[in-house]
């Protein structure tokens, strides 16, 4: 009732007739998209990947669009007729069937699956953190901040001015590789995030270590004050400052706990409706006044809420200009230089904000719209049934390993359960290098553990989940 009549009431404008068709297709997202998220909140089991995207889709592609086809206004200038506006709905809800249906076959899967045979996803999400690795990356977390925060124009007060700030420092410029300069912020916000996570979930060694003890209880409260520095909301994106807090918050063995989740998961979801808006206070040095609107005000008005937009704007891109299949190798080739690729793929988002006539190009691509201008909707009935599939396999094999303190699946299926936030949003050229450094060095702190531990650990049944009333 909340999130299918309750929310949807709350967003609606007066209506001017316009769009009927779209906006009637709209209702239809707002009920899937609402349904699915309640879904995975009253669920026996805790999914965070499902989380992570029912709550992307029912924000951005259910409330945000509701508004804006009812009052017929949009975060940009740009304005599409109303059969691309229907053509946009449409592609967004094929993705989210797709992405149903792909979560469905994951699921009627594992009830066939042997469970004394792990898979590939077992063995990787198996991998346990490895004391000394951690330690290592801890001390080169700490040389890369030594070495590259004070060497930048303000040093560490930058990173509590802006973003404005730290982009004039020069850790972002302007160029045609401009994609590969934030790695260089990255390198210092990443190794510093898994440090202190590895350290907070270092499982106790069998005979115990006074040593090992001493170190981490050393390095913890630098480790802190580094994350402070370099991962607060004031000069990192909100999206990956979420991130951050809520992978430390999830990795707590109480908080994935059915009943704690459905509350955890409830307040983060009201505190993005809510407070995620105003969250951009500290962006720029020129700083005006807060003004609370209503939550309709802020869907229409605000950039960060320009997926469906963007979506329609590349329906009108796709069919001036064509679909293009050699966009799709510009993410996983993200890091070829175009002085030796030139005819390497342009930024998504920047292409469609410059066929839109922006002068502002900073602006989102969704996954929807990624994958449509590839080959049109049959490639995004694929990307978003194998990342439904991907989604839905990874929550099981965390649930099954949940109990496993100090395991890959405690500690990178969250991380990139909220992450996807930002991998959903686009545009893939601009994230995917921070999402390859995050997803990799986990995996560098980790050992595998050995064959007869997993198979031993895989015959035993999981535990009957009581639901908690």
């Amino acid at each position: 009732m909340v999130l299918i009549v309750l929310l949807p009431g709350l967003v609606l404008q007066p209506h001017g007739g316009r769009m009927p068709m779209a906006l009637l297709l709209q209702g239809v997202v707002v009920a899937h998209t609402g349904g699915a998220l309640t879904r995975v909140l009253t669920a026996p089991k805790v999914r965070l990947v499902g989380l992570g995207f029912w709550m992307f889709s029912y924000i951005w592609f259910g409330l945000a669009p509701l508004a804006m086809l009812t009052s017929d206004t949009y975060p940009w200038t740009y304005r599409a007729s109303e059969a691309t506006a229907f053509a946009a709905v449409a592609v967004i809800e094929l993705g989210l069937l797709a992405y149903s249906a792909g979560t469905a076959f994951a699921a009627r899967r594992e009830h066939t699956r042997a469970a004394t045979r792990p898979g590939v996803v077992e063995r990787l999400l198996a991998r346990r953190l490895a004391p000394w690795r951690v330690l290592v990356l801890c001390g080169l977390a700490l040389a890369l901040a030594v070495l590259l925060i004070p060497g930048q124009p303000g040093g560490v007060g930058a990173y509590f001015t802006s973003r404005e700030a730290v982009h004039e420092t020069g850790a972002l410029d302007d160029s045609t590789d401009a994609f590969l300069q934030p790695l260089r912020s990255w390198s210092v916000s990443v190794p510093a995030f898994w440090a202190l996570l590895g350290l907070l979930r270092l499982p106790p060694l069998p005979d115990g270590d006074r040593l090992l003890r001493g170190i981490r209880w050393l390095l913890l409260p630098l480790l802190a004050a580094l994350n402070i520095v370099v991962n607060n909301p004031i000069s990192k994106p909100r999206f990956w400052a979420g991130t951050v807090l809520l992978t430390l918050l999830f990795t707590v063995p109480r908080l994935c706990r059915p009943r704690a989740f459905r509350a955890l998961a409830g307040a983060i979801l009201a505190t993005v409706l809510v407070v995620f808006p105003y969250s951009d206070y500290f962006r720029y040095d020129a700083r005006g006044a807060v003004s609370v609107v209503s939550l309709a005000q802020q869907f229409t008005t605000k950039g960060d809420y320009d997926a469906f937009q963007q979506v329609q704007t590349g329906l009108d891109y796709a069919r001036d200009e064509g679909f293009s299949p050699q966009s799709a190798l510009g993410p996983p080739l993200f890091m070829v230089p175009r002085s030796m690729w030139p005819d390497k793929p342009e930024d998504t988002g920047i292409a469609l904000a410059q066929y839109a006539g922006y002068d502002f190009l900073n602006l989102s691509a969704p996954l929807w719209i990624e994958s449509y201008l590839w080959a049109g909707p049959a490639a995004v009935a694929l990307v978003f049934c194998l990342l439904g599939a991907a989604g839905r396999r990874v929550d099981q094999v965390r649930e099954r390993l949940r109990d496993r303190t100090g395991t890959l699946a405690v500690l990178l299926v969250p991380a990139f359960a909220f992450y996807q936030l930002i991998f959903l949003r686009g545009s893939l050229l601009g994230v995917t290098g921070p999402m390859l450094l995050t997803m990799t060095v986990p995996l560098l702190i980790t050992t595998p553990t050995s064959p007869a531990s997993r198979l031993a650990f895989w015959a035993k049944p999981s535990a009957p989940t009581v639901p908690n009333n």
